[in-house]
Parts: C-alpha cells; sequence; structure tokens
C-alpha cells in the first residue's frame, strides 16, 4: 500500500492512484471556424436524466480547450473496444479526421462514423477546476448499439465483459 499526501511533488503517484479507477473512452467534438476539431478523454460522466446532462473535464494546458470553452455545441463518442488506435490518434492531434466517414449533427457539430454510444449535447455551463474545465452539456440527441466499451486503467487501454 501507498499513502501520500497529494502536493506539486508527487502528480506522478496521484496519477497512479487515480488510474486504479477504470473509465470509459471517449472522443469529444466540435467544430471551430478553422474546421473541426476533437479530444481524446476519459473524464466523461452522465449527470442528470432530467434533464439530460453530462459532463467531461478538458485539460487547460491543451491547445484545443479553448475550442470547447467557446463552443456552442459538442458531441461526445464513447468508443468501442477495437478504438484504441482512434483514441490514440485524436490524442495526439486535434485534426484527425483524416480518412474518417464524418457527418454533421446538431450545431453543426462532426460526428464519427463508429462508436459505442455517441451523445449530442448544447453547452450550458462551465467550471473552473484546477488544471481542468468542467464542461457541462444538456444532451439534444443520444444514439447507442451493443459494442463493447473501450476501458483505460492503469495507462492502457483494454475490454470489459459483464457477467
Amino acid at each position: 500500500m501507498t499513502a501520500f499526501t497529494p502536493t506539486s511533488d508527487n502528480t506522478r503517484q496521484l496519477r497512479d492512484a487515480y488510474g486504479r479507477f477504470a473509465t470509459g473512452v471517449c472522443i469529444v467534438t466540435t467544430q471551430t471556424p478553422a474546421g473541426p476539431v476533437g479530444m481524446t478523454v476519459n473524464s466523461f460522466s452522465s449527470v442528470s436524466l432530467d434533464p439530460a446532462l453530462v459532463l467531461w473535464c478538458p485539460m487547460k494546458g491543451s491547445d484545443r480547450t479553448e475550442h470547447f470553452a467557446s463552443a456552442s455545441h459538442f458531441a461526445i463518442h464513447v468508443l468501442r473496444e477495437d478504438q484504441g488506435d482512434l483514441a490514440m490518434m485524436f490524442a495526439k492531434h486535434g485534426d484527425a479526421f483524416g480518412g474518417l466517414s464524418v457527418s454533421e449533427g446538431m450545431g453543426g457539430v462532426p460526428l464519427l462514423p463508429d462508436w459505442s454510444a455517441r451523445f449530442e449535447c448544447v453547452a450550458t455551463a462551465q467550471h473552473d477546476a484546477g488544471d481542468h474545465l468542467i464542461q457541462i452539456g444538456q444532451v439534444l440527441r443520444a444514439d447507442y448499439n451493443d459494442s463493447a466499451p473501450l476501458i483505460f486503467t492503469g495507462g492502457g487501454f483494454g475490454g470489459f465483459t459483464a457477467s
């Protein structure tokens, strides 16, 4: 067991502790005047059923965060367990849409073709949260299928099969 008080000197230990919590992996997309932008995130959560609200948290240090902070709409794509490569593409490059059959969603948001679930949202609130922003959106349209989701834990991707 490792016990510590989180400080700026031991952020690696804190990341390792956070990494014990398995999360889904999402690509969030929006439209900008310069074209579509996407970002891989694992900080997604449902907030409310009525009204239908979700949240996700982009890192302030990312050059893509400003696009999402000023966006009126965004789409959250929950990835399938076989989409680790796509997650890595959007983790490295916000313009990784090449070769994808992208369609246009509500508010002009770029929609990726394959996913486990997708939420088209209008931005409703934003909150400062340390080195991240909390972006809250109202779900305007949701889609899902029976594919297994991509899971992120301990710094790596994997799958999950319910018993």
